[in-house]
């Protein structure tokens, strides 16, 4: 029962950030901040009122120090390690295999899935999907098959790849350093500690998806056929204009339609007042007519060839302006977390400067019937920019898009692969051998890459996810508090009192899918901060080895597959995927409650109770 204070205060802040996070009208950083900035207030109210120092913030000095704690510098680490890898193409090496394995759809979901798997093991699961995507959108297009049957599933396998190491995923690393907060007299855990459960939970999960969880995903969604370009999006939306010099001019808009063929699909015309209404087939075409339409990059370019259109003026404009020769094109999603979320394209103008133009957005599953200055960008949304490649490739870091490009996955050589692997090999070897700690190791690991030039000085920050790094610093020290005010070893102990009548095993299942049901509403981070000091105070409230109760959290912070939002990876190929929000419980439920009662035995094998 809650009966001081303080207990009142910290359990009321920690409900608030579970309102803000569930309402996800804020990032999940800004949430984090503005705890942190309650919790603060709080314990100067406390303590005025009170007239004695409050218990919820017992060093006002370490409010700020979870920025240095070992499992953010980890996790900073281990994305600029991600990094170095990419750049040195040691997946592309694995990837260029993969084609032969694909000739069944299980087998094709099943290679691809087991790559992202592995990759996510040893380096972000973000990164490790970013890289495989676009491999796994050249092999659908040439095999004819399309990208909803396997993007699904390729985002959950790098989802569970993470849980086979600790570096493999955020709540492993807060898991691995908390140990020695929650657990008098022991020490953090290693590289491979979460393998024996992770490695198996993930491997069975894999196979699942790939025999059958890809055919729960709706048919309308695995149905969808993609197309022959190397990253095609059916759903293409920009302006074009009907230059005076167009052959086309005097025939109706019908038979300008049919002329266009299957192509390119008119969707709107744009009056004289800038308001896009519907496509009157009887009206005759004339010079400046503009129109909404809707197309393959590929074959929008050979419609205004061919029959000699123009994109619209505004863009064109900027096209002509551009002062670089280095001109390329690129398509990137726009992940959870951008600034461009909720934003349009005047902002985009502004953040990528007149190097970059915006040809056209892609949406899936709902068109686009509005001029592009009007269209606010969601997340999923692909967009197709033209400009100076390395501003683009700058700009685009910056803002937190999701490149698809062909060079995410040829960057590289053989030779640099094997050395970044060696490197990388090095620091893990370092690092399990007691000689580093783990952050040491990696940060040094990190210094190697940039030293040997294989992560160039301007890609060292580039694939920190800084929202991420924010959102752990901030919550620890709620997740301190928690613990100094006893709530979490008040929590626990009435968990323990009220599960003391059901076996054991029932309890770590319990903590495992209270676990699951957050991470699919907040960030997996933040529930890991929160359910491990509840975790670890019922294990010893029951006089039991914590060990199993934070391997449970572990793995339950790591299964979000209820909902394109439960986790950036199933965000990622909403769109490219097009897929809907409801899509994600068909495949996920099954697979969390095969997870969970898989996962409950092995805990118990690999990590006895007493």
């Amino acid at each position: 029962m809650i009966h001081t204070p303080e207990q009142f205060t910290v359990v009321g802040i920690l409900v608030a950030t579970f309102v803000l996070f569930a309402r996800n009208k804020w990032r999940h950083d800004v949430v984090a901040v503005i705890s942190l900035v309650l919790l603060v207030t709080a314990d100067l109210i406390l303590e005025f009122a009170l007239g004695r120092v409050s218990a919820l913030v017992k060093d006002p000095g370490n409010l700020l120090s979870g920025f240095g704690h070992p499992a953010v510098l980890t996790v900073g680490a281990v994305l600029v390690i991600s990094r170095a890898l990419r750049n040195a193409g040691v997946v592309d090496i694995i990837a260029r295999s993969i084609l032969p394995l694909t000739k069944s759809e299980s087998g094709h979901i099943f290679s691809l899935s087991t790559v992202v798997m592995v990759c996510s093991a040893f380096m972000n699961n973000v990164g490790a999907l970013a890289l495989m995507l676009p491999v796994a959108l050249r092999t659908a297009a040439e095999r004819a098959r399309p990208p909803g049957m396997i993007l699904m599933p390729l985002a959950f396998a790098s989802i569970l790849g993470g849980m086979m190491t600790m570096i493999g995923t955020p709540p492993n690393i807060i898991i691995a350093t908390m140990r020695a907060e929650l657990i008098p007299n022991a020490q953090p855990y290693g590289l491979f500690d979460f393998s024996p459960v992770g490695a198996v939970v993930a491997i069975a999960g894999v196979a699942f998806v790939a025999l059958i969880g890809w055919r729960l995903i709706p048919k309308a969604s695995r149905t969808k056929p993609g197309g022959q370009a190397l990253f095609r999006i059916n759903e293409y939306v920009t302006e074009l204009r009907v230059p005076e010099e167009c052959g086309l001019i005097g025939q109706t808009v019908g038979e300008f339609a049919k002329e266009l063929g299957q192509k390119l699909e008119l969707i709107g015309f744009v009056n004289k007042d800038d308001k896009v209404v519907t496509v009157d087939p009887d009206g005759v075409l004339e010079a400046g007519n503009r129109f909404l339409a809707k197309a393959d990059p590929v074959d929008l370019q050979e419609v205004l060839d061919l029959h000699g259109l123009r994109l619209a003026k505004e863009i064109r404009k900027r096209i002509d302006n551009f002062e670089s020769d280095d001109l390329g094109y690129l398509e990137a999603i726009v992940s959870r977390g951008s600034l461009l979320e909720g934003r349009g394209r005047s902002y985009l103008r502004r953040r990528m400067g007149r190097g970059v133009v915006l040809l056209a957005i892609a949406r899936q599953g709902e068109p686009i019937r509005k001029r592009l200055d009007k269209v606010v960008f969601r997340v999923g949304d692909v967009l197709l920019l033209h400009g100076d490649a390395e501003t683009m490739d700058d700009r685009v870091a910056t803002l937190n898009l999701l490149p698809l490009a062909e060079r995410e996955v040829n960057v590289g050589s053989f030779q640099k692969a094997g050395l970044a692997l060696l490197v990388f090999a090095a620091a893990i070897g370092l690092s399990a051998a007691g000689v580093l700690p783990m952050t040491i190791a990696f940060v040094g690991a990190a210094l190697a890459y940039v030293l040997l030039g294989i992560l160039p000085t301007r890609d060292i920050y580039r694939e920190i996810d800084w929202p991420v790094i924010v959102l752990l610093a901030a919550m620890m020290p709620l997740s301190q508090a928690l613990r100094d005010t006893g709530c979490a070893e008040l929590v626990a102990k009435q968990m323990a009192l009220s599960a003391s009548s059901f076996p054991h095993w029932v309890i770590i299942a319990i903590v495992m899918g209270v676990t699951m049901c957050l991470s699919d509403v907040i960030n997996n981070a933040a529930t890991a901060l929160i359910m491990a000091p509840i975790a670890a105070g019922i294990a010893i409230a029951m006089n039991l080895n914590p060990d199993p109760f934070l391997m449970s959290v572990a793995v339950g912070a790591s299964c979000a597959f209820l909902t394109p939002i439960g986790h950036q990876c199933n965000a990622l190929v909403l769109g490219p995927g097009g897929y809907r929000f409801g899509d994600y419980w068909r495949m996920g439920l099954p697979l969390e409650i095969m997870i969970l009662a898989a996962g409950t035995p092995l805990i118990l094998n690999f990590w006895p109770l007493t």
